[in-house]
């Protein structure tokens, strides 16, 4: 299904319709170097870029407490195996106080269980952009929680300048994450057209010559981005000299 080449995956098969973990990543940002995996995680131990020495984890924690808790038990012992900064991301079915949660019942045991795991494992938990629950009943929508979230170790902050952004719950009861390497992304910068160009006899012509001179390779959604990425330069550069 992945359209473009260089890829490598781990994947973990659901029970049923329930479950189930993927990775997947390009070979020149990430060169994997180990990993281990569970019904519950994938681990990939590795590099970034070549340079930075890591450890990325996708986690699916259980529903029930007790499942929980043993599942931050042997992440802690895996840590003694893989030492490197790790950076575990996904939901973690648990919130770490009362204000994560709205309109559901009070878990005391199960809180303090994750914030000793986080503790112990000495990672920091990216603040989240964009909105505060990452979880709603998608049916009446009542209940919140923020179940979803990503903790690093410190390490990883004073390489990366890293940004999390909660996206718009489309089809899910939960809402995607997005962890960036930037300063706040305020989106693509606007482009204006100007009305005059129409009037020019050369515009037409020149926007097809243009259009059809930028090969570029891969799927339609990535084409279509970089020929209007070429458009724009060019057509910056001929309103220069025409007008």
């Amino acid at each position: 299904m992945w359209v473009r080449n260089g890829m490598e995956y781990m994947v973990v098969d659901p029970e049923g319709v329930a479950g189930g973990l993927l990775c997947i990543w390009t070979l020149w940002c990430f060169q994997l170097a180990d990993c281990c995996s569970s019904r519950r995680f994938i681990l990939l131990s590795g590099s970034l870029y070549n340079s930075f020495e890591c450890v990325i984890l996708n986690i699916y924690a259980p529903n029930d407490v007790g499942g929980r808790r043993k599942m931050w038990g042997s992440l802690i012992n895996l840590k003694h195996d893989f030492p490197k900064p790790w950076c575990l991301c996904g939901d973690f079915n648990e919130i770490r106080n009362i204000g994560e949660r709205l309109g559901c019942s009070r878990r005391d045991r199960g809180m303090t269980d994750f914030n000793d795991f986080i503790e112990t494992c000495e990672v920091n938990e990216l603040p989240l952009l964009g909105r505060k629950f990452t979880w709603c009943n998608s049916m009446v929508s009542e209940k919140w929680s923020r179940i979803d979230r990503v903790l690093v170790d410190p390490r990883w902050m004073e390489v990366f300048n890293l940004k999390l952004w909660r996206l718009p719950r489309l089809i899910f009861d939960h809402s995607p994450l997005l962890l960036m390497e930037n300063e706040r992304d305020w989106g693509p910068k606007p482009f204006r057209f100007l009305n005059a160009w129409c009037l020019h006899l050369n515009l037409f012509s020149f926007v097809d010559k243009t259009w059809k001179e930028s090969e570029v390779m891969g799927w339609a959604g990535f084409i279509l981005q970089k020929k209007l990425k070429a458009l724009k330069i060019a057509l910056r550069q001929w309103n220069k000299e025409v007008f």
